[in-house]
């Protein structure tokens, strides 16, 4: 190969995949509003070089100044998750149709008008994040003789699956994303759900700091604010604590609680109360608790649950969510999940001694999701592509990477302590923290528990808005929890304004 031609290759500046723009209406009369979307990638570089395709939709009014119109940038989480879920499920103008409580309908699926939409008071940006949806890295030609050999291939390319690098790729897009149409002078607020939610704390600090992005919002929905605390461990107690109270709910939801409530919030403190005192207190005892005692709290770990008394027993009152989710409705055969407690499906292998039910809550709605982000894309949007649009890739959940530590003491990973440094460099930022109360994921207890804990002045807590709502980890599904978020959230806009 001649060097005429290497450098040719060299100099050939690389193009991202062609976009498009369509014009579209949401609601009728009064209500009309008009808008453009526009599905179409940006190009990531590093030393100039190009890197990523980052694929986003936005959806922008028609006929509105920017300068007073916020724009809100919109990411899932997993890692590993497309930005579908809330796309199609909650906030854009297009929304799945499911059943009241959110449990998926008879196929095929079917795409409404979302009267929840967020685009009627902020223009949207929806964020693949890179190895999800339509977003790819850019594969480099080696340095070699051989004109078609390339480097390692997208899923074995894993940059940008670490965590310090996907903040960094989420926090070059935005500053592209201003740019390219002219929105610096726009309110800006970011959203995640879940993995998510942990990027939305991490990016209030790094966005304003690094990036000169001044945020009026950030928004976290089911947020894994601290990682330590999603791990089950026999040595630690603050995971059991935090799961407590929504399994109680569960059992509450499913008829099997045992300890007298007239009401659901009645329950709910009951659950929280004891998770704080007598389950904590034993807990962090261990074989030193007195062994006169344990029987008791044992029992009300049981009655709590709606558990067998020999099952928690067995377990010394730390009981996995996996075994909960099998053994509180054993007795019908059922499962319910991990994401939503409340929703239920057969066990197909009952007899075995292992979880190895479908989880209802996650693989039995991707098909809905997965029908719904792709009609609106291709069919809605118009945008012609041969990409296969990746929904949930476990690929990048499973090569994921803490690319932070400087020694492998510095274990600790969370992102509380950067959404609180962020509330203190920007006091006019504001931040709303919600989860599902049927979550087991990531429950709600834990931010609740670590807000307690975020020594914030009286000025700083008037900037923070906690709530939480019926449903799991995506309790938008739920239609009353929905509507009711989606009213908080247009009040949590105005204020912020």
């Amino acid at each position: 190969m001649s060097d005429d031609n290497s450098k040719d290759r060299k100099k050939k500046k690389h193009k991202a995949p062609k976009g498009i723009t369509t014009e579209h209406m949401l609601g009728s009369g009064a209500e009309k509003l008009e808008y453009k979307a526009t599905a179409e990638w940006i190009v990531l570089t590093t030393n100039e070089k190009p890197k990523a395709e980052m694929f986003h939709i936005s959806y922008i009014k028609k006929d509105e100044p920017s300068s007073s119109r916020p724009v809100t940038f919109v990411f899932n989480g997993g890692p590993g998750a497309s930005s579908a879920y809330l796309h199609v499920g909650a906030i854009g103008p297009k929304r799945v149709l499911l059943n009241e409580e959110g449990t998926p309908k008879k196929p095929p699926v079917k795409l409404v008008d979302n009267k929840e939409s967020w685009l009627r008071f902020t223009d949207l940006v929806f964020v693949d994040p890179v190895g999800t949806g339509f977003s790819r890295t850019i594969e480099e030609q080696e340095k070699t003789e051989k004109p078609d050999a390339t480097n390692e291939s997208d899923k074995q390319n894993k940059e940008y699956y670490q965590l310090k690098r996907d903040l960094e790729s989420l926090g070059d897009f935005i500053q592209k994303y201003l740019s390219r149409n002219k929105r610096w002078d726009s309110p800006v607020f970011i959203v995640g759900e879940s993995y998510g939610g942990f990027r939305v704390g991490k990016l209030a600090k790094l966005l304003q700091e690094g990036y000169g992005v001044g945020l009026n919002g950030a928004i976290l929905i089911s947020p894994a604010l601290e990682w330590a605390l999603l791990d089950p461990s026999d040595y630690d107690l603050l995971h059991w604590t935090d799961t407590f109270p929504t399994m109680a709910l569960a059992a509450r939801h499913h008829g099997r609680c045992r300890v007298p409530s007239e009401t659901f919030e009645e329950l709910k403190q009951k659950a929280e109360t004891f998770a704080t005192t007598e389950l904590t207190n034993y807990l962090v005892q261990g074989e030193r608790f007195p062994e006169n005692k344990t029987p008791a709290v044992l029992k009300s770990i049981a009655d709590f649950l709606g558990l067998e008394q020999d099952f928690v027993d067995r377990f010394n009152g730390r009981v996995p969510m996996h075994r909960f989710c099998r053994e509180l409705l054993k007795d019908t055969r059922e499962v319910c999940g991990f994401y939503d407690a409340t929703v239920k499906a057969v066990d197909p292998f009952p007899d075995r001694d292992t979880h190895q039910a479908p989880d209802p809550t996650l693989f039995a709605i991707e098909r809905v999701f997965a029908g719904g982000i792709n009609t609106q894309i291709r069919q809605n949007l118009k945008l012609e592509t041969d990409r296969d649009y990746t929904l949930l890739s476990m690929d990048v959940n499973a090569s994921w990477k803490v690319d932070t530590q400087t020694h492998a003491f510095e274990l600790q990973v969370g992102a509380t302590d950067d959404l609180r440094y962020a509330m203190a460099l920007n006091p006019y930022m504001k931040v709303f923290i919600t989860h599902g109360l049927y979550d087991m994921v990531t429950p709600y207890f834990s931010s609740d528990r670590l807000i307690d804990h975020m020594k914030l002045t009286g000025a700083q807590k008037q900037n923070l808005t906690v709530e939480h709502y019926r449903g799991g980890h995506m309790f938008y599904a739920w239609a009353a929890s929905r509507v009711a978020f989606t009213d908080s959230i247009k009040k949590f806009y105005d204020s912020s304004l």
